[in-house]
């Protein structure tokens, strides 16, 4: 929010006296514009189709750090597999139809130690395929992870809520 008072370690916005979680100041400036447009779609959506839609803007405050584990705190493992799931889901709604890489997801969580989350958020790809949120592919086509050798793509899958 431009313009919202902060406090002076930066981990929060103050308005109208009210303090609120910060968004994590390493989320890259492009994912986190798609971030927050998700955020205020799935605001909007929550007007019209109610509580069905009230996991999206969970994710999107997950996924920006406003909600979950404090961004600016050691992460425990779980925390660090939730933001990745909640920001996976976030770009494939954000993106509608188009395909992310799991390094988006990990670029989101791990600031600039993103390589190191990457094995993780595999993992975390391979959960949500399990689940049929995502299906993993590689050159536009399906494959399975423990086949997969190299880069993947993520594709929203038939039980991504959107």
């Amino acid at each position: 929010m431009s313009g919202a008072e902060t406090s002076d370690d930066g981990r929060y916005i103050i308005v109208d006296g009210r303090r609120w979680r910060a968004t994590d100041p390493s989320i890259p400036q492009k994912l986190k514009a798609e971030l927050v447009a998700e955020l205020m779609r799935a605001r909007r959506l929550v007007r019209t189709r109610g509580d069905e839609v009230r996991p999206f803007v969970q994710d999107a405050k997950v996924a920006l750090g406003e909600r979950g584990e404090p961004w600016w705190e050691q992460a425990s493992d779980e925390g660090v597999r939730e933001r990745l799931a909640a920001s996976m889901r976030v770009l494939l709604r954000h993106r509608d139809g188009k395909t992310i890489c799991p390094s988006d997801a990990a670029r989101v969580a791990g600031g600039d130690d993103w390589r190191e989350l990457m094995p993780v958020a595999r993992e975390v790809a391979g959960t949500l395929a399990s689940e049929e949120v995502v299906v993993i592919q590689q050159r536009g086509e399906p494959v399975d992870l423990d086949a997969a050798k190299g880069p993947i793509r993520l594709a929203a899958g038939p039980e991504l809520k959107r």
